[in-house]
């Protein structure tokens, strides 16, 4: 009986115990912020308002009138990073390198898949932040381009998050949307990456849905096909564009839908069910029966629009705000043109807008920034949901907010695309809101050099990681609180790294020079036994083959004239092509054939050389007026 009780008692003071050890352990990771993570695609820094006044001087942008009130709200409640640049302007590089917050040359992640089987891998934010005790979640656009797994039959769709809302899976294939591709074949044409046999849905206001094929590779587009297409090109005054790349993609029109009801629209309801449904199962608008947000642990969201990537559609009340607005568009010339390399000819001509008519350029920039108006009301929505859970729940919170996982050109340098190594396509903004106004004051603006590593530091610093570990020796960003506040290296000089369209091309800027160069002598995806074959290649082959541009941002802030090989600039554009040839190329950079577990090379012949100090020899720059 004794020993009966006595067993009784140490199971009771055991259990005690462990309840206590769980509530300090729920109290612990309760005392950690929310995050919300806001990512839009393809979206400009000069659709805000905020960073033209920060920036320019004035609400407008160069081209003109821009609308952003809420993000302009955000603004003011945090602080405000005017100089972040992608670390690649394409989005399945781009999205991958935040999430891990690696350079896509040291991830070895290049193009369009790689896994997390090889040793070389690491977890994304979203993994650690699960290990951390956070409830994680993502609605919208995913394009992570890496898999858990090699093989396909072994992934599972919560691999990265605990629960996925992607806006093609369960949203457009499920009826929600308005005109998108649907049913395309990826191949390479003559070394480029395209979509062929394709077909589009259309769904008008009144559900009735047109699917017809806009490409075919195999031979003629039917007739009935052809007169689908032009009905709903005339019904919703679509304007495409012209280049052999994107000769079907959508560059402006009238969303079918009303605000709210559109693909983006539907993302942002994803967002709020899940925060409505607190603690209890819900249905998607998909139909998947899923679990709402656990109020137990600390919520990561990351909140990814698809907007204002094609097809540029914004609903009729946002157009109607910019249908009357006049843009000044921007000047290209043969001149231009002909100072470009090689490698970005090859660019121009798979993205030229000189199809276009004076009208139809000015339709594409009114659309556009029409589209990113109606982004800034959705944004607003979302922010203000995000809030109201965290007050009724009395947790803290830190939004972070992407302005583009890359940007957009509108027909600067002769294109409308991404893929360059111009300001249009990498050059960004960013901004962190925090409840604790001691860790992002309030109206602030920082203009030192930031970098999209440096999200997943960022985040993970504020979720209570001690990203100073030696398993976080990998991240290559900085936690943006230090960098606002002065209290770690700071940069002088962005980098990263382009592969798709027009091969294998590196940049690096600051605020006085942008340079670029071609990095590998290869076009398409790496393959064993040739990885890091001939790595030195853009380092020591003859001048010209390295397609080098250099920008002079003292004379020439628009980077129109490229004066690489012009001979007073001849030495400074060899020494970055020195200083960004050995970074990218010998700092670590990983090569990998994806198609297999753990087949990669190292390339380390410069380890350290990434050492963000731009000692550029005074006597190679010359002196302007």
């Amino acid at each position: 009986m004794k020993k009966t009780l006595g067993l009784i008692l140490t199971l009771c003071c055991f259990q005690i115990i462990q309840a206590q050890k769980n509530q300090k352990s729920v109290a612990s990771s309760l005392s950690n912020p929310n995050i919300l993570w806001i990512i839009t695609d393809d979206q400009r820094a000069d659709a805000l308002e905020v960073y033209n006044r920060e920036t320019i001087g004035k609400s407008e942008s160069s081209l003109g009138y821009v609308m952003s009130p809420n993000i302009d709200k955000l603004a003011s409640e945090g602080t405000l990073f005017t100089n972040t640049y992608c670390n690649s302007p394409m989005c399945a590089i781009s999205r991958p390198s935040m999430h891990m917050g690696r350079h896509a040359f040291r991830s070895g992640h290049y193009k369009f898949f790689s896994h997390q089987e090889a040793d070389i891998s690491k977890p994304f934010l979203s993994q650690i932040l699960r290990k951390e005790g956070y409830g994680t979640a993502v609605f919208g656009k995913t394009h992570f381009a890496t898999q858990s797994k090699l093989n396909p039959k072994e992934r599972k769709p919560n691999d990265m998050f605990d629960l996925v809302v992607e806006f093609k899976r369960d949203l457009n294939n499920k009826g929600f949307g308005s005109i998108f591709t649907s049913g395309a074949k990826q191949i390479f044409i003559d070394g480029v990456f395209q979509l062929v046999n394709k077909h589009e849905t259309a769904t008008y206001p009144d559900g009735t849905k047109y699917v017809y094929m806009t490409n075919n590779s195999e031979g003629e587009i039917p007739k009935e096909d052809k007169k689908m297409f032009d009905k709903v090109n005339k019904d919703f005054n679509i304007l495409r564009a012209r280049t052999r790349l994107h000769n079907t993609l959508i560059i402006g029109g009238e969303n079918p839908k009303k605000a709210g009801e559109t693909v983006d629209g539907y993302i942002v309801k994803e967002f709020k069910n899940h925060l409505s449904n607190a603690n209890k199962k819900y249905k998607t608008y998909g139909g998947r029966t899923v679990n709402g947000v656990d109020t137990t642990k600390p919520a990561f969201l990351n909140l990814s629009f698809h907007l204002p990537h094609t097809p540029v559609l914004p609903p009729k009340k946002f157009r109607d705000i910019f249908k009357n607005k006049k843009y000044k568009l921007p000047e290209f010339t043969t001149d231009e043109l002909s100072k470009f390399p090689p490698q970005l000819v090859i660019l121009y001509n798979e993205c030229k807008a000189d199809r276009l008519t004076n009208e139809e350029k000015q339709q594409a920039i009114r659309d556009y920034y029409a589209f990113c108006a109606y982004g800034d009301s959705l944004i607003g929505e979302s922010v203000e949901a995000f809030k109201k859970y965290c007050k009724e729940n009395n947790q803290e919170y830190l939004i972070l907010f992407t302005v583009g996982d890359h940007g957009w050109h509108l027909g600067e340098q002769g294109v409308m695309s991404k893929f360059g190594p111009w300001k249009q396509s990498v050059h960004n903004a960013t901004i962190v809101v925090s409840s604790n106004k001691d860790e992002f004051p309030a109206g602030e603006v920082c203009e030192e050099i930031t970098e999209y590593v440096d999200f997943a530091p960022t985040m993970l610093a504020a979720a209570g990681v001690d990203i100073n570990q030696k398993e976080y020796d990998y991240l290559d960003g900085y936690d943006l609180n230090k960098v606002q506040k002065g209290t770690t290296t700071l940069r002088e000089y962005a980098l990263g790294e382009q592969n798709i369209v027009c091969g294998h091309r590196a940049f690096m800027r600051n605020g006085v020079f942008a340079f670029s160069m071609r990095t590998r002598d290869e076009w398409d995806y790496f393959k064993a036994p040739d990885l890091n074959k001939n790595i030195t290649w853009a380092l020591t082959c003859d001048r010209p083959k390295a397609d080098m541009a250099l920008y002079d941002l003292r004379v020439d802030p628009l980077e129109k004239n490229n004066v690489a090989n012009d001979k007073d600039y001849v030495a400074l554009a060899d020494w970055f092509r020195n200083k960004l040839g050995t970074i990218v190329l010998g700092d670590r950079r990983v090569e990998a054939d994806w198609t297999k577990l753990n087949s990669y090379n190292v390339s380390s012949f410069a380890r350290g050389a990434d050492d963000k100090k731009l000692d550029i020899p005074q006597e190679i720059i010359p002196n302007v007026k």
